[in-house]
């Protein structure tokens, strides 16, 4: 069976970046800016509160996870945070990957690990937007155990250890994301795939990308009228089905076209368009270059890096 959520994960090519421990004696209060970078904490002991791109305030304690596919603006502190105007020292560098935050007098009262992970897939704006805005997940061991893997990993020099971390962050990944089903997530493709109505249009969206679908046939593929799957997908997905069903299949031609896997009118037929031409003309719209331009500029960027 498709499990789209799996091919949406494998598609990012998720690959580590850096992870860090964190000690932290309260009180105390950090903010840092990232540039849309995926942005994960596990708490180990203790607890904080964390502030994700101006979503309010979460309170974090022992066991639970988070995962930001985007992040722009973290703000973190101590269940307690100081008073407004007190700043809060600087993280200390212990060595090993570990810091501590707060005032040195201050005893330790939470242990949590937080890092980043990068997305190599050019794409990876558009697959992302397919999935939730924010992950929170609580008393999941196995979340914390897969972190826990990653740090080491990283941290030693052993052969194949870049294929050993990828591996481990797409299983985080994809942990994470369907543990979030549980979970009062934003809306996404996880939100979609926990709705057993909705899971099966999109799977057979992604089983069949060929296919020409309509909004009716989605809707009876899900056994709702289409006026009720039409609201429902776009409420718990975030996008509309066919807006969806473009932005898969523009993905999956744009995969093709960077690994020279087939001639423009292969690529189209595989991502369910009649003609050479037809795919043409939607692949400059969505993408902003002809797909023969696409395929030339990946290529020759290619060769660069090589």
């Amino acid at each position: 069976m498709t499990d789209p959520l799996a091919e949406v994960v494998t598609l990012l090519q998720p690959s580590a970046r850096f992870s860090k421990l964190v000690f932290g004696a309260s009180p105390w209060r950090i903010s840092r800016s990232d540039a849309g970078q995926p942005f994960y904490c596990v708490i180990l002991e203790g607890g904080c509160r964390i502030a994700i791109d101006g979503h309010d305030p979460i309170e974090l304690t022992s066991g639970d996870f988070v995962l930001i596919p985007a992040a722009y603006g973290v703000a973190m502190s101590s269940l307690e945070p100081p008073p407004r105007g007190i700043e809060t020292p600087a993280p200390v560098a212990l060595g090993n990957g570990e810091f501590r935050i707060g005032a040195p007098g201050n005893s330790i009262d939470a242990r949590m690990m937080a890092g980043h992970c990068i997305f190599s897939s050019p794409d990876a704006s558009l697959l992302v937007s397919l999935l939730p805005q924010l992950v929170h997940v609580r008393g999941e061991q196995r979340l914390a155990t897969l972190v826990d893997l990653v740090r080491e990993e990283s941290r030693e020099q052993r052969p194949a250890r870049e294929v050993v971390l990828a591996r481990l962050l797409e299983v985080l990944l994809i942990e994470a994301l369907r543990s979030s089903a549980k979970t009062n997530a934003s809306p996404g493709l996880v939100c979609g795939l926990s709705d057993c109505r909705l899971a099966a249009a999109i799977r057979g969206m992604h089983q069949r990308p060929t296919h020409s679908w309509t909004v009716a046939e989605l809707a009876k593929e899900a056994a709702l009228s289409r006026s009720t799957f039409f609201e429902r997908f776009s409420r718990e997905v975030g996008v509309a089905p066919m807006q969806y069903l473009l932005t898969w299949r523009m993905a999956l031609a744009k995969d093709m076209l960077r690994r020279n896997a087939g001639r423009i009118a292969e690529i189209a037929e595989r991502v369910g368009y009649s003609s050479a031409s037809t795919f043409s003309v939607a692949f400059t719209r969505h993408v902003g270059r002809p797909p023969t331009q696409y395929a030339r500029d990946e290529q020759a960027a290619a060769d660069k890096d090589a």
